[in-house]
């Protein structure tokens, strides 16, 4: 045993005094721990007499955890730094739980007094010398309580962690460590617990950082946003829910994924803010293999990338999971949800990814949603790309500003039609809210968590049965758990959007990652919009009323629709390519390009008409075969070549628009309906263009956010042909490819050192003998037939899967291209030419651009109902 008067709150002085002749009588806990040179075996050991030795006194938890319960012990073997170990004082080390202390002995070389055996520590040998034991980590072996078998440490901060007043309130003091040997759905029942759990609190919020590798800059980024949020709710002092305490409502969890892939600075920025010590985490506890390293502390420190610390303004209970293995972001969401939130069992979820930026108010916003309306299940706010100082990103990189254009026209036009629809196809896992009441699965363990997490089986081996359809459906496996919260039976739940919630991300800035991140997403969404097109019926027994369920069916119908023009849209790009083109040069007189020479026009349509199928083959070889990032050269030329096309086809529908607009007299600007209908090509792409284009603006403009029209427009339209001929080729091509991007290996490193239980082992082994005298091998062995086995199957099987889908895909819209590019369908067009006159009849493109503007009408309409049900606070 050894002393704690410094730092044991149960610390009571009432034994006596041991006399310096009296022998050291170590009892079954003990501290290895060379430091000091050796001292003489027959030097008394001399007690400094400040220091007494006492009875150990009960852990507090016994008061509060239900589960407490006096379990075994465990032989724990520690590597930490010699003089940094939190509550080293050199004279004692205090690690309670369940009733035990952790004691380190202040003589260094107490196992070597008179009447004490040597013990020997692994890794110094039997001769120990003073300057290497002042380079090497310290080793330290002691004996801990067990509490229901469980590995739980509390281990004291340092002092300058600990805010001012508060030394004495375990949260601010210690932090406290837990080893899990389960898994996330087993960890209630393991009798793990939390210290909100224990103190009883009601969480309000309960926050999610999942992070993989990430640096310090990217998470102070997001955990000095989350704070400042916190902050904010504990300012709002006329609030019913929150106020000056608010911050015992909110839990702050932060999921790493993988021991061995978690940035080393970054766990350095966590051991500033006292959630996080080095050198106390364990392999193993009892034989057990340890699945998660869990940290608790409630924080009041704020530290930056470079260092600095300083005091924030209100506490953060913050909950660190370290998890063993990198095994994706959907597990970590289940340690979330399926391990934490049982004992939480919080009102409102927030799902954040390290790196993504919510705004001061972002979460206040998004909680107020749910505080405002009792039926909402689900909300996300605005996701906006992080443009860096001054827009500068957007100046130096057209593939971000292109990003940017697309990310804010989401949220100007889709979004806020969805949201006013109430059901949105996806909310974003770098930034939504959940009701967890509405995550809830039945009785019968099926409902949105069962979903969710359901993928996680198929694409780590589980469900050996499902196949590739189902499994790139639960690639999105967000969409599918927007789509079973509104489905939910007889509950009546439904998705927002959040506008005044905003959060600005990283997005890809080199090509090769970009088309590597959009694999993913396009081959989940698509697979989840056809499952949930075809369950669209699940709608009628969601609970919801008749009025809702007419606007949801109108929803699923509109979904149904851009769920055939994102499937043709390969052969959609192409024929306004050929029709476009083609109708501006085929007649000298207006030949789109006689600035170049006269009849020129037809010479670069065949040219440009060409190179459009070469780079269409060309795109779908290297998809087929190659990394984006080993055939960097080609897709950044595809990309460029493809962008020129689109800038010619822009050109020539600008200038066919031009000369129809150039004959109009002012008498026919009085009569516009009429020249609507006589002039088809005014009337065709004209009013296309304006209801796609143009909406665009008067939208943005609507919505207060035009600054994207003018810095991203032109750098979107650039790369929109690449959108469609070579992310969606690649993500067809490789739609065998269900991983989830796990970069590294799974296995666990097995470097921390175990904690052993302290009983008998009873089990006996073989000796391995075997037959020596070879007699089996004079039996000629039994002719096998190869086989494959099931890696294989699934493997071959996958790709054969993926070739029949890549070939009706492709079939399809060579189908349309060659049915629209045909004789027979020329020589249809040209008899109605002949019959009406009207020589820029084109059945093909009049049904194409009233589509497109039909589409655009019912987003523009959405999003004009969406801020005005915002203004009218509906």
């Amino acid at each position: 045993m050894a002393y704690r008067q410094n730092h044991d709150p149960y610390y009571a002085q009432q034994q006596p005094q041991r006399q310096a002749s009296q022998p050291y009588q170590q009892q079954d806990q003990y501290y290895e721990a060379p430091q000091q040179p050796m001292r003489q075996h027959t030097q008394p050991y001399q007690q400094p007499a400040s220091q007494q030795y006492h009875q150990e006194q009960p852990y507090q938890q016994q008061q509060h955890d239900p589960y407490y319960n006096q379990g075994g012990h465990a032989v724990t073997t520690d590597y930490s730094s010699t003089g940094h170990d939190a509550g080293w004082d050199g004279k004692s080390y205090q690690d309670s739980y369940a009733g035990s202390q952790v004691h380190l002995n202040p003589d260094p070389y107490g196992s070597q007094r008179p009447g004490m055996p040597y013990q020997q520590s692994s890794g110094y040998g039997s001769q120990y010398s003073a300057v290497h034991e002042k380079m090497m980590k310290r080793r330290s072996v002691r004996q801990v309580e067990l509490f229901q078998g469980n590995l739980v440490l509390d281990m004291q901060v340092p002092s300058n962690i600990v805010p001012a007043g508060k030394a004495n309130i375990e949260e601010f003091s210690k932090m406290r460590y837990t080893a899990a040997t389960c898994d996330p759905d087993d960890f209630m029942r393991s009798k793990y617990s939390l210290r909100p759990f224990l103190y009883n609190r009601q969480t309000e919020l309960f926050i999610v950082m999942t992070m993989y590798n990430e640096d310090e800059v990217l998470f102070c980024r997001t955990m000095n946003a989350v704070i400042k949020n916190v902050a904010h709710l504990c300012g709002r002092d006329r609030s019913k829910t929150w106020g000056p305490e608010g911050w015992k409502k909110v839990v702050v969890c932060v999921v790493s994924d993988g021991r061995s892939k978690v940035n080393k600075r970054t766990l350095q920025v966590l051991s500033l803010m006292g959630v996080y010590q080095d050198g106390i985490a364990k392999d193993t506890v009892g034989g057990k293999d340890v699945t998660a390293h869990i940290f608790e502390y409630t924080t009041s420190v704020i530290a930056t990338a470079n260092g600095e610390v300083s005091q924030g303004t209100c506490p953060v209970q913050v909950l660190f999971c370290l998890k063993e293995q990198n095994k994706k972001k959907l597990n970590s969401h289940r340690w979330f949800f399926n391990a934490f939130g049982p004992l939480i069992k919080p009102n409102v979820c927030i799902l954040l990814d390290v790196g993504t930026k919510p705004t001061g108010t972002s979460i206040y916003e998004l909680w107020k949603c749910f505080d405002k309306h009792s039926n909402v299940g689900g909300a996300c706010g605005e996701i906006c790309v992080d443009t860096g100082r001054g827009c500068s990103l957007l100046l130096t990189s057209p593939l971000a500003a292109s990003q940017n254009f697309e990310y804010k026209m989401s949220n100007v036009l889709d979004k806020p039609l969805e949201s006013v629809f109430g059901y949105i196809s996806v909310l974003p896992g770098a930034f939504s809210a959940y009701r967890y009441r509405a995550l809830l699965n039945g009785p019968d363990g099926k409902g949105p968590l069962a979903s969710y997490f359901k993928g996680e089986a198929m694409h780590g081996g589980g469900v050996a049965s499902a196949g590739l359809f189902e499994r790139n459906m639960y690639l999105a496996e967000d969409r599918i758990l927007c789509f079973e919260i509104v489905t939910k039976k007889r509950e009546g739940w439904i998705l927002k959007y959040v506008k005044s919630a905003k959060a600005s991300t990283d997005v890809p800035t080199s090509v090769a990652e970009f088309i590597s991140q959009r694999r993913r997403w396009l081959n989940g969404s698509l697979f989840a919009s056809i499952h949930a097109t075809v369950f669209w019926f699940r709608i009628w027994s969601s609970g919801q009323n008749f009025f809702r369920k007419i606007f949801l069916q109108i929803e699923f119908i509109y979904n149904a629709i851009q769920l055939v023009f994102t499937w043709t849209s390969l052969a959609n790009f192409y024929l306004a390519f050929f029709f476009l083109v083609g109708s501006a040069t085929s007649d000298t007189a207006t030949d789109a390009f006689n600035f170049l020479s006269k009849g020129a026009g037809k010479e670069v349509f065949e040219i440009f008409l060409k190179l459009y199928i070469a780079l269409l083959f060309v795109v779908t070889v290297c998809s087929l075969g190659n990394r984006p990032q080993g055939s960097k050269f080609i897709y950044i030329s595809a990309i460029v070549l493809f962008g020129l096309c689109n800038a010619i086809t822009l050109w020539c529908a600008a200038y066919t628009v031009y000369l129809s607009v150039s004959q109009l007299t002012l008498n026919d600007w009085k009569h516009i309906g009429t020249v609507i209908e006589t002039n088809a090509t005014f009337r065709d792409i004209v009013i296309s263009l304006l209801a796609t284009y143009g909406l665009y603006f008067i939208s943005s403009f609507m919505h207060m956010e035009p600054w994207h029209m003018f810095t991203s427009f032109i750098q979107y339209m650039f790369f929109l042909p690449s959108y469609v001929n070579i992310l969606m080729m690649y993500a067809m091509c490789n739609l065998h490819d269900v991983t989830w991007g796990t970069k590294g290996d799974n296995g666990a490193a097995k470097d921390l050192g175990g904690a052993k239980k302290v009983k008998g082992d009873d089990g006996k082994g073989d000796d391995g003998g075997g037959d020596p005298d070879g007699a089996a091998l004079r039996i000629p062995p039994p002719e096998q037939k190869e086989h494959r086995d099931a890696a294989t199957k699934q493997t071959d099987h996958d790709r054969n899967s993926r070739t029949n889908v890549v070939l009706a895909w492709v079939g399809t819209n060579m189908l349309m291209i060659v049915a629209f590019t045909s004789t027979a369908f020329n020589n249809f067009v040209a008899q109605y030419v002949q019959k009406s006159g009207d020589s820029t009849f084109n059945p093909y493109l009049q049904f194409l651009f009233f589509a497109l503007a039909g589409l655009s009408a019912v987003r523009f309409t959405g999003s004009f109902l969406y801020l005005i049900f915002r203004l009218v606070g509906l």
